[in-house]
């Protein structure tokens, strides 16, 4: 008889955090858009790494969950108003550049995409934008009833699952789209960025607008 750190419960609670990885992905919001976006413009590569830096995010916030949502939560409740302005702010400056901006200026000269740690870091401040995906987080920790106790070997597991959910949905997320690049002609494609772009400034507007909304209220 094992114990229960290494039995068929342990087994459960990796696979089901694997799912929490999976579904804390799947919401479409601003990271989504911009992960078509770098998948259209530059390729699988670019689309799977820009969907790692969501993965990052929803580690951060897990690691939260796990060990300090109390304090997380006071955070936000303090907080939450400039959060969604800033956020809000980057969001839509990002739907901005995407949407004006030239995706395949790079191809049409001859020069293959690249990808850049500026990218990467504006897919991660894309995500930290969306303070509520904390709360995602730990309701979907709650749905699957995955319970982590703190100071536990059990933690680093469980963690290494959602990533591991995550990155996995990313990846063929993002090789959905990249393949879709190779099917529709150049102006196709600078018109699904250009609405990738749109919908991610409107997202960031909503933001905006939900940051002033409270704020005048209060």
């Amino acid at each position: 008889m094992y114990p229960h750190n290494f039995g068929y419960p342990m087994v459960i609670d990796i696979l089901k955090a694997f799912l929490i990885g999976i579904c804390a992905s799947i919401p479409l919001g601003p990271i989504a858009m911009y992960v078509i976006h770098q998948s259209l413009s530059k390729g699988h590569l670019a689309g799977f790494l820009t969907g790692l830096a969501a993965t990052l995010v929803d580690t951060v916030f897990s690691i939260f969950a796990i060990f300090a949502f109390a304090l997380a939560e006071n955070f936000l409740d303090k907080n939450k108003i400039v959060i969604l302005i800033v956020g809000g702010l980057i969001v839509i400056g990002l739907g901005a550049v995407m949407t004006f901006k030239d995706p395949f200026r790079n191809m049409k000269q001859g020069r293959g995409p690249s990808y850049t740690l500026k990218d990467f870091m504006q897919a991660v401040a894309m995500g930290l934008s969306n303070p509520g995906a904390i709360l995602v987080i730990f309701t979907l920790f709650a749905i699957f009833n995955v319970e982590v106790v703190r100071n536990d070997f059990t933690v680093l597991p469980i963690l290494l699952a959602i990533i591991g959910g995550s990155a996995t949905y990313w990846f063929f997320y993002s090789m959905l789209f990249a393949r879709l690049r190779h099917s529709f002609k150049m102006i196709t494609l600078i018109w699904l960025n250009r609405i990738s772009g749109v919908i991610v400034m409107l997202i960031g507007l909503s933001l905006c607008a939900d940051g002033f909304i409270k704020w005048i209220l209060r």
